[in-house]
């Protein structure tokens, strides 16, 4: 099976369970995986893994505060970690106009830097009553051929 790298983007901690959820979904699929709380991209191999970025947007369209190094060292990597694959679930409120930005910037940067989009972006709207940790694991569920 394959092995992930769970990278996760929070500020008040929602968005942590959405990522414990889907490592949840991810071991009883028989993948192997990592999970960052904390993550700094020195820790995080790409070689043989598959991240997946779980994050939220914070104000203005900005990353949350324990992801902002991680993606400021990743725009700034000389190490071309090309053709790694990622797939991401960005959550947010869509009575915002800055709805998943951060998902989206993400998102954006990989492709730029030559990563394969295992899947589209999943955004999960907290505007509507949802469960997000039951949504991204029949997220994961439904596309477990693919992964």
């Amino acid at each position: 099976m394959s092995s992930f790298q769970i990278i996760v983007g929070s500020m008040l901690g929602g968005t942590e369970y959405v990522a414990e959820a889907c490592e949840e979904t991810l071991l009883a699929l028989n993948h192997q995986t990592t999970l960052h709380l904390q993550p700094e991209l020195a820790q995080i191999t790409s070689d043989n893994h598959t991240w997946l970025i779980c994050t939220s947007t914070h104000g203005a369209g900005d990353f949350p505060d324990n992801i902002q190094k991680f993606v400021e060292d990743l725009r700034n990597s000389a190490i071309d970690l090309s053709p790694s694959k990622f797939m991401i679930i960005a959550i947010g409120d869509s009575n915002y106009d800055t709805f998943c930005k951060a998902g989206f910037d993400l998102n954006n940067l990989l492709i730029s830097m030559g990563w394969v989009e295992m899947l589209p972006i999943k955004t999960l709207d907290m505007r509507e009553e949802i469960d997000p940790e039951d949504l991204a694991q029949q997220w994961i569920e439904k596309n477990k051929d693919l992964l």
